[in-house]
């Protein structure tokens, strides 16, 4: 894998068109990743997040477009794409029955990871995602959350330029998820690497991502700085606390300006997210001269949350049947180190 002239990407996809049967995955996307670049996938089941990750990874041929990783094309040039690469499927990649040095251990040996410092190098990975103190006991007896951290030290031994991470906190507990965003965080902020995130979560994205692409039905929706995106297509809201006496005709005011739900908290507290800033003022000066009892107007900040509801307001239930992260994305395996193991078949350099 080449490393590309300054100012050109990294991971680049060119019109690419993928079906799966009748059903189009991927419908003309286009997307560029700058080295050391953060990028999250947003999008729904069926949105094309998986497809992508595995097109990077060489584990699919694109009917049509081109599909470039550092000038290589993942399926011809594979040993030497997969080789700068680690991927983090939605499955974990540990066994259970390894301690979790011993994981490390075999990780090193399928990638090739060299012998000289590897003892050092494997503590130094185990530190890295809070796990050296458990580091010879059997994995079998980790929480999810210590076995999704394992995963990720496994991918991460060979020190791969680009790491492609397909939902890393789907199936855990809030509490794991934060342990296993923390660590990720950590992979982020050192810039050495070219991360692409595929996620549901969007305030993983926002903690996480320098930018977010936001796809459906197989094509590019949104894309740009979470702020950016926020500030484009979010119109943000406001949070007003009233008297109790005074709700109902305060609900009333702000459903005439507003352009979404008006919800109420039971104790004073009415807020809605469909009001531009501007707005603010003249819905305060309303609100007075109703001789509405006000304490309390805050202004909401859009979110990547309202962006995304925004995005999708009226195409939820048009989509047609999911395909990306189902029934024909299940089975992505573990890439890195010029192996890839998927459903029944093994590639190697």
């Amino acid at each position: 894998m080449q490393t590309p002239a300054p100012g050109e990407p990294l991971l680049v996809l060119d019109r690419v068109r993928k079906r799966f049967g009748t059903v189009v995955a991927l419908d003309g996307l286009s997307l560029a990743v700058a080295p050391g670049e953060v990028v999250g996938l947003l999008g729904h089941n069926g949105a094309g997040k998986t497809t992508t990750v595995r097109l990077l990874a060489g584990l699919l041929a694109p009917e049509s477009g081109t599909v470039r990783v550092g000038g290589g094309d993942p399926v011809t040039d594979g040993p030497d794409v997969r080789a700068r690469m680690g991927v983090l499927p939605a499955a974990l990649v540990v066994d259970g029955r390894l301690s979790a040095r011993q994981n490390l251990r075999f990780a090193a040996d399928v990638f090739g990871v060299p012998r000289e410092g590897l003892a050092t190098r494997i503590d130094a990975t185990l530190a890295l995602f809070e796990l050296a103190d458990r580091a010879d006991e059997k994995v079998s007896g980790f929480s999810s959350g210590m076995r999704q951290r394992l995963s990720l030290a496994r991918v991460l031994l060979p020190d791969p330029e680009v790491l492609l991470l397909d939902e890393p906190t789907s199936a855990l507990d809030p509490v794991a998820a934060r342990q296993v965003r923390r660590a990720l965080a950590r992979l982020a902020q050192d810039r050495r690497r070219t991360i692409v995130l595929c996620t549901h979560d969007l305030a993983e994205a926002e903690l996480l991502c320098d930018r977010v692409v936001v796809l459906e039905q197989g094509r590019v929706v949104a894309d740009g700085r979470p702020v950016e995106l926020a500030a484009a297509h979010g119109t943000g809201g406001v949070q007003v606390e009233v008297a109790s006496a005074d709700v109902d005709r305060a609900v009333a005011l702000l459903a005439e300006v507003s352009e979404r739900e008006v919800d109420r908290d039971g104790n004073g507290r009415i807020r809605t997210t469909g009001l531009p800033r501007e707005a603010i003022p003249p819905l305060v000066g309303r609100l007075v001269a109703e001789g509405v009892t006000l304490y309390e107007v805050r202004r909401l900040d859009p979110s990547l949350e309202d962006v995304y509801l925004a995005l999708h307001a009226g195409r939820i239930g048009a989509r047609g049947p999911a395909v990306d992260g189902e029934a024909a994305d299940q089975g992505m395996g573990e890439v890195g180190g010029g192996r890839v193991e998927d459903v029944g078949r093994t590639v190697r350099p």
